[in-house]
């Protein structure tokens, strides 16, 4: 057994081990946070089991591409609209703001090089890590629901376009420009197949749901690899060709298709490259730094806080009247370990973020997601309204 597959079988011990360990102990802890942790614990500065070359890097990179493709496809449409997204967008920028004044204070200071991307990590919200509680909850599609998911959008939509624009390879007035044209183009990768097939192709993409073929889900998978490659040949940030196939897979599907087709597109990247990508990202981790100078790490955390927590505290204060359930609403907008980790992976790759600013970015991401929604949770049941809900249950 070589190498390349010795790692694999590490990678995917700790993928398959997580969940069941999750459970098994009840351990109130994203699983995000234990595939780091497993990536750095096996990984070359601790046990020494994982070995990242390129062609684990590779399938790294593909599981980074499907986070953000279902990410696209996440994207809300109500949530996005009307007042939630007049907000959400609001916040967002805000946040980008006050992370770039941050940030610009951290470079003059020689504490940090990259400017752009640690600003722009500091903006992001972990939607995906927290739709389990609020759909626990049964906060979904409350007042409360539909305005974290604006936010939460937002939080992953920003940072991608961010980006794309900012720390691409060319000027900023190129890089808007080739967004519309790249965005021109993919809606007509996506759509123009549509409009020429005939009733037997999608009578052939229909059966091929129930047999071998699975001729839908390949072509998805085309479409996402497609808008991958189409984006980086227009000097944008390969994410956002993803992101945009996720879009656009959502906008333009049947119904019945999209339904089919995103079980097995989740079942591909949760079951596999997702969590990979996590392990790998953990593997990658300059922990050494991290030991040895603890600081930046909890620097990073209050600037955290305070550019995407304490902003939208008071933003949303006549959305959310009530104190305890927006300080709830902040925490878990601020809470962002996904998107850190695609941000200091896509800039250390680049060359442009040292790998110590980046592990302590990561290490400030992980703590937003072990504190926040525990300190959020703590909160709601102290909240007046929630103390008489659970009085009118025991009555």
């Amino acid at each position: 057994m070589n190498q390349d597959f010795r790692s694999l079988v590490v990678i995917a011990s700790i993928a398959a081990f997580v969940p069941l360990l999750v459970g098994l102990f009840r351990i109130k802890v994203a699983e995000v946070v234990l595939l780091l942790a497993g990536g750095i614990l096996f990984g070359p500065q601790v046990l020494g089991w994982i070995t990242v070359d390129d062609s684990i890097q590779l399938l790294s990179e593909l599981g980074l591409g499907l986070l953000f493709f279902l990410a696209g496809m996440e994207l809300e449409e109500r949530a996005v609209r009307g007042q939630s997204g007049r907000l959400a967008a609001t916040g967002w920028f805000v946040s980008l703001g006050v992370a770039a004044l941050a940030a610009i204070i951290m470079t003059a200071t020689g504490k940090i090089q990259d400017t752009l991307g640690v600003a722009i990590a500091l903006t992001s919200t972990a939607l995906g890590t927290l739709l389990p509680i609020l759909r626990d909850r049964g906060e979904l599609n409350t007042r409360f629901g539909t305005f974290f998911m604006g936010a939460g959008a937002w939080g992953e939509f920003g940072p991608i376009i961010a980006i794309s624009v900012l720390l691409g390879t060319k000027s900023s007035f190129i890089a808007i420009l080739s967004l519309i044209v790249f965005g021109v183009l993919a809606l007509i990768v996506a759509v123009l197949p549509a409009r020429l097939s005939g009733d037997r192709i999608r009578e052939i993409l229909q059966r091929g749901h129930h047999t071998s073929s699975q001729t839908a889900l390949r072509f998805t998978m085309l479409l996402m690899i497609l808008l991958l490659s189409l984006a980086g040949y227009f000097g944008l940030d390969v994410v956002l060709g993803a992101f945009i196939a996720g879009v656009i897979f959502r906008r333009f599907s049947p119904p019945s298709a999209e339904s089919v087709l995103q079980v097995r597109i989740e079942a591909i990247g949760f079951g596999f490259f997702i969590p990979l990508f996590f392990v790998v990202s953990g593997a990658n981790l300059d922990i050494d730094s991290i030991i040895a100078n603890p600081v930046p790490l909890i620097r990073f955390f209050i600037y955290i806080l305070i550019a995407r927590g304490v902003t939208q505290y008071f933003l949303y204060r006549r959305a959310i009247p009530e104190r305890r359930e927006r300080a709830r609403f902040a925490l878990l907008v601020a809470t962002g370990l996904p998107m850190i980790v695609a941000v200091t992976s896509i800039e250390v790759d680049a060359g442009v973020m040292i790998p110590s600013n980046a592990a302590a970015l990561v290490g400030a991401g992980a703590l937003t997601v072990l504190v926040f929604p525990l300190l959020g949770t703590w909160l709601v049941r102290r909240s007046p309204s929630e103390v008489q809900e659970r009085a009118e249950n025991t009555a």
